[in-house]
């Protein structure tokens, strides 16, 4: 343990009380039927948050801020999934937060050593190509999740992670350059740019729209940190080349976008509250009826909606709870995302895999938002750690544990393997 003793101490009281002050104001301001399902549904919060504390002293990190901060959102989520409609306790989000703490730390321990995934590398590609072929041949456009007994898995959402250790190690390899005809390439650079189309390609296939920002922010904060990497320093005026070239290409999309693209684009959801603009029109009227603080846990009538608890959670949790601890949650994910970044990082890798994490939790989480008050079109996207879904949460645990591995990392020298002397041992050497 590394930590701050003193700071360990102070970071678990503060995400005690803060999970006891949301279910005190269950107590007084929730709709349930019984004191006992408020009981349990407390017990087993603070039954997850002694465990993870004991749990992480088992792993040796510089600093725990992440980890403190990823309790006390999932705590969060816990208490807000249980809540919508009328207090209970809802077994599978808990149980998918557990897999997200688990996630987290297998990322961490895998994602620590650079030079390991450097080697790994070859692994990493043939595991995208694995996820892209699960994708074509399971999913559908109707279906994008394949069903496992209860739980239900997306196999797309697994690229993300890999997508952004891929770039992450294609950094190394930016002074290896090759001549072709007149132009000076980086073959990790093609390769990534084919990537890149091919997810593309599959996410148009499958009208998975909304999922495309999130892994063009991965690809474009990685093609930045790339082309930055020689000189060590970043460029201004490549950074408006590239955001000149991301506006066109989005110009284009808009241009030749399907017909119910369009329609979503153009739709205009008050007079339409019947049919297209229904979740946005009643997620606007739940976010204005709950107010700065809320109508109370459990009172609302958006969980009568589709998807209030992941593709409008932001609206159905700013109704019940208010906008204020609504805004108090998405400043909480800002912060996971904001300390790897002022933090400097120990290695361009892990500069490279923490910036491009965080670009897919900003641009995720924006889409959510933004779509549910009607900003943008409705894309569908959930919110990382809150909203439900156990392809989500086990990615957002997993990518939150390359964030702390980017915080804590291993230099390790590995054997090279012996390589046998071609000469013999008797010939002089000049």
């Amino acid at each position: 343990m590394y930590a701050n003793p003193i700071a360990y101490v102070f970071s678990c009281i503060f995400v005690l009380i803060a999970h006891s002050a949301m279910l005190c104001n269950i107590w007084f301001n929730g709709k349930f039927d019984e004191p006992r399902d408020i009981a349990v549904l407390g017990a087993a919060v603070i039954i997850l948050d002694i465990a993870y504390f004991v749990v992480i002293l088992a792993f040796k990190q510089i600093s725990y801020a992440l980890d403190f901060l990823l309790i006390l959102v999932l705590g969060m989520s816990i208490i807000f999934q249980s809540c919508f409609g009328k207090v209970g306790f809802d077994v599978k989000h808990y149980i998918t937060c557990i897999v997200c703490l688990a996630a987290c730390k297998a990322g961490y321990m895998l994602c620590r050593d650079h030079k390991l995934l450097q080697d790994k590398k070859p692994y990493i590609y043939g595991a995208i190509g694995v996820m892209v072929l699960i994708t074509l041949v399971f999913t559908s456009a109707e279906n994008m999740w394949i069903e496992i007994g209860s739980f239900t898995l997306q196999p797309s959402e697994f690229i993300k992670p890999l997508f952004v250790l891929a770039c992450a190690t294609s950094i190394a390899d930016q002074q290896k350059k090759h001549k072709i005809l007149i132009f000076n390439v980086v073959y990790e650079n093609i390769a990534l740019f084919c990537i890149m189309a091919v997810i593309c390609l599959v996410q148009v296939k499958s009208h998975d729209y909304g999922s495309l920002p999130t892994f063009l922010s991965i690809y474009t904060v990685g093609f930045l940190l790339r082309i930055c990497y020689p000189k060590a320093k970043f460029s201004k005026k490549k950074l408006f080349a590239v955001i000149a070239v991301l506006v066109v290409f989005v110009l284009i999309g808009l241009k030749y976008a399907p017909d119910y693209v369009q329609h979503r684009l153009h739709v205009d959801i008050w007079s339409d509250k019947t049919g297209d603009g229904y979740q946005q029109s009643q997620a606007l009227i739940g976010i204005a009826n709950g107010g700065w603080f809320g109508v109370g846990p459990g009172k609302g009538f958006l969980c009568h909606v589709f998807a209030f608890d992941n593709d409008i959670v932001f609206a159905t949790i700013s109704e019940e709870w208010g906008l204020m601890l609504a805004l108090m949650m998405v400043l909480t994910i800002i912060i996971i995302t904001a300390i790897p970044l002022i933090n400097p990082a120990r290695s361009y890798f892990h500069g490279t895999m923490s910036a491009c994490v965080c670009a897919a939790f900003i641009v995720q989480m924006a889409l959510n938002i933004f779509g549910s008050c009607n900003l943008i079109p409705f894309t569908g996207v959930t919110i990382p750690f809150i909203s439900t879904g156990g392809s989500s949460l086990m990615v957002s645990g997993l990518m939150i544990g390359m964030l702390m591995a980017g915080q804590s990392p291993v230099f390790k020298e590995h054997k090279q393997k012996k390589q046998e002397d071609s000469e013999p041992a008797w010939r002089w050497k000049e």
